[in-house]
């Protein structure tokens, strides 16, 4: 549900922001320190740790408080954010400028593949994380890991085609106890060294930046793990609004992890050996047990953000065109936005079990992510640069002033990563490129199999001028036929001419267009064409973010003096068979892996919410 028709409370709005946006970065106490520290390049000097705290803590308030929550949340896309939503407003920003809009979609599209990239990594390194406290408690749980991390991760994404209406609504109270339990964890550490707090002061970061500046630049692939989730405050802005999500950063999650990751200061400058695990350690024994069982809960919820979230992102791609049309379950009769996608949640599952067989800890996960996140946030920047000095309309001058700070930033994160290719960090890419591969593939495919129907299409107007000369037998009902190609004749129209040699009553010709904004109201749903003698022409407009439901919109002909029946309307489609050829359009093999697309896409019927029984399909061949 769009925060727009959300009649939800400031405290109600808040608390779901705490358990759905703060998920992932809320369990980034769990590794960030450990990994820091862990890699050797850090000698345990007061110093050091004192250096090594203050940048946790000014990387959280530039990346997080400055950069999204202070600059990005007000690029919001009627309401919605992510960068979906970016892309779309620095595309319509840029509109008279062609060749830069181009550049502009490619850029944002391989931003979005590589969310996929980190929803596989984010639920593993989460879950692992929490489930490796058991090594704490005692040894010999350490051949447990695994087989329980995969365990746990199969039930989670068993429930996915249940919903998260009936778990959600826990979400928002396990985390609050989380931030509470984190926060009391750091405090209870930093009463015994208080003069840890004098990290906050930025001149102890810069102080270790100056000093060790080859350190620093290698050890930004370990601190950007406490960000990791930066991104999911803007994302979820349509769910939550603003105002929530700020109140929910300010007041719990930033003291929160605050407070922790100074509590493992504290607690390294006391006993490095800590540095194994600093989180748990922060714990006392008696506490290690319920710690664990926690942690994993906070994991749980961290992960369901990201599959959640890879679900309506592939959505609203399908709905722009870059992917082909998948299965799509609403779990919900309340809240249209919550949706199960069976191909998306067992192939990320799929992921998942290889990315934790593959590097079964994780800090050889830790090693892998950074580079898609870090990537991201640079894209994200890039765009917020086109949307605020081409859409806003603001002075060069103020908008460079605005984010070259934030592309610096970026930009030395995304280098320090980069230094972690060959140890893991391959592998969200390896998933963000072939995803990509895949979204250009079916996009130019698409443009093939437009070009190809519009050279041999006949002009709808001028073949309803002649089929009426000689009109065949009109028989009762309204056929409505869908076409990809406004003002052309529909394949199914000749079929249904040749084979029948009928013509319904009422005859409609509808194409669906979805547009690069998330929302489109009903005021704006419909623009129709009457074309004489009961025929009409119809587009009916969607954003990406809406459900599309062709019946329901065409209940809005009534008005037009255009009535239709369900029991007496059929839906004539063209279900198209690829050929690919030797030509000009693609390389063989993209033109292949386009055809097996489309022949494995669901059905249009069900794509469009046409009701089964009324359907009819007919077959036409397309040379690529």
């Amino acid at each position: 549900m769009s925060v727009q028709s959300s009649k939800s409370s400031l405290p109600a709005l808040t608390l779901g922001a705490i358990g759905v946006v703060y998920g992932d970065i809320g369990t980034s106490v769990l590794y960030t320190v450990k990994e820091v520290f862990g890699s050797g390049h850090v000698p345990f000097t007061p110093d050091n740790i004192y250096g090594i705290l203050s940048i946790l803590f000014w990387t959280l308030t530039l990346i997080v408080s400055l950069k999204y929550v202070v600059l990005v949340l007000r690029a919001d896309n009627n309401g919605e954010g992510g960068l979906v939503a970016m892309l779309a407003l620095a595309s319509q920003s840029v509109k008279d400028k062609p060749e830069l809009r181009s550049v502009l979609l490619v850029v944002g599209i391989f931003g979005t593949c590589l969310f996929y990239g980190d929803g596989v990594i984010t639920p593993a390194i989460t879950v692992l994380g929490a489930v490796e406290g058991l090594e704490v408690v005692s040894p010999a749980f350490k051949g447990a890991v695994i087989p329980l991390a995969l365990v746990i991760l199969l039930g989670l994404f068993l429930v996915q085609k249940h919903g998260t209406a009936s778990i959600g609504k826990f979400f928002g109270p396990v985390m609050v106890v989380w931030f509470a339990v984190i926060a009391a964890l750091g405090v209870a550490q930093i009463l015994d060294h208080p003069a840890i707090l004098w990290a906050l002061s930025p001149h102890y970061a810069l102080d270790f930046i100056l000093q060790h500046p080859g350190t620093t630049f290698i050890i930004l692939g370990a601190v950007v793990l406490c960000v990791t989730g930066g991104e999911a405050l803007y994302a979820d802005m349509g769910h939550f609004g603003k105002q929530p999500i700020r109140v929910a950063w300010f007041s719990v999650a930033m003291p929160a992890l605050t407070l922790n990751y100074f509590g493992q200061g504290a607690l390294l400058l006391e006993n490095p050996a800590a540095v194994k695990n600093p989180f748990f350690m922060l714990a006392p024994d008696w506490a290690l047990i319920p710690l664990v069982v926690l942690a994993t809960a906070a994991a749980v919820i961290a992960s369901q953000a990201l599959i959640t979230g890879a679900f309506s992102v592939t959505k609203q791609v399908i709905q722009l065109g870059f992917l082909p049309r998948l299965q799509v379950q609403h779990t919900s009769v309340k809240d249209m936005g919550q949706i199960y996608m069976p191909f998306v949640n067992w192939g990320l599952f799929v992921a998942i079990v290889l990315a934790v067989v593959l590097f079964r800890s994780s800090s050889n996960l830790a090693a892998a992510y950074g580079i898609a996140v870090t990537l991201d946030m640079l894209i994200t920047t890039i765009l917020t640069f086109f949307v605020i000095r081409f859409g806003w309309g603001y002075p060069m001058a103020l908008c460079v002033a605005a984010t070259s700070l934030f592309f610096v930033v970026d930009l030395a994160f995304f280098s320090s990563n980069l230094l972690k290719l060959f140890q893991g960090g391959w592998f969200p890419l390896l998933i963000g490129g072939a995803v990509f591969t895949l979204m250009i593939t079916w996009k130019r495919g698409r443009e093939l199999m437009h070009v190809a129907l519009r050279q041999d299409a006949l002009d709808l107007k001028d073949f309803l001028d002649a089929v009426f000369v000689a009109p065949p037998t009109r028989v009762e009902g309204t056929a409505v036929f869908l076409t990809g190609e406004q003002g052309t004749v529909p394949n199914a129209l000749l079929h249904n001419l040749k084979h029948n040699k009928v013509l319904h009553k009422q005859n409609l010709f509808v194409s669906v267009l979805s547009h690069e904004v998330p929302w489109i109201g009903l005021d704006r749903r419909l623009q129709v064409e009457p074309l004489g003698r009961d025929c009409w022409q119809v587009v009916i407009n969607y954003g990406f973010k809406n459900d599309i439901d062709v019946p329901r919109a065409l209940e809005l002909l009534r008005n037009r003096g255009c009535v239709l029946e369900p029991m007496s309307t059929s839906y004539f489609l063209s279900r198209d068979t690829i050929i690919p050829t030797i030509g000009s359009g693609m390389a063989p093999w993209r033109e292949k892996l386009f055809a097996q697309m489309h022949l494995n896409a669901s059905g249009a019927a069900d794509f469009l919410n046409l009701p089964s029984n009324a359907v009819v399909e007919l077959g036409s061949k397309i040379e690529i």
